[in-house]
């Protein structure tokens, strides 16, 4: 894929400038719909879901050989993000879903 040349690394900053704040909008848009599947999954064992993350990084690190991205840059970001919304989602299932009370009657 062809991108702009840049002339000075003021130009090459402003790309990536761009670039994080789209990234930033796509990872708040995950990050909506990590928040809703916290609520179809029943247990933290659910949440981690070890076969859906080895799904993800099969499909991204395929994407990364397709586009021409570094794929070990790929699959550090991805298990990093995935890493950080497994914590999410685990602590947006337990506000849906507290734990009964453990009041001794």
């Amino acid at each position: 894929m062809p991108y702009p040349v840049c002339l000075s690394l003021d130009d090459v900053r402003c790309h990536i400038d761009a670039i994080d704040r789209r990234l930033v909008a796509l990872i708040a848009e995950r990050g909506a719909y990590v928040t809703q599947a916290a609520g179809f999954k029943r247990s933290d064992a659910e949440v981690a879901a070890p076969e859906r993350v080895a799904q993800v990084l099969a499909r991204v690190n395929a994407l990364a050989v397709e586009l021409g991205a570094d794929a070990r840059v790929v699959e550090a970001t991805w298990r990093s993000m995935i890493g950080a919304f497994i914590e999410a989602e685990r602590m947006a299932r337990a506000s849906l879903h507290p734990p009964a009370s453990q009041h001794p009657d």
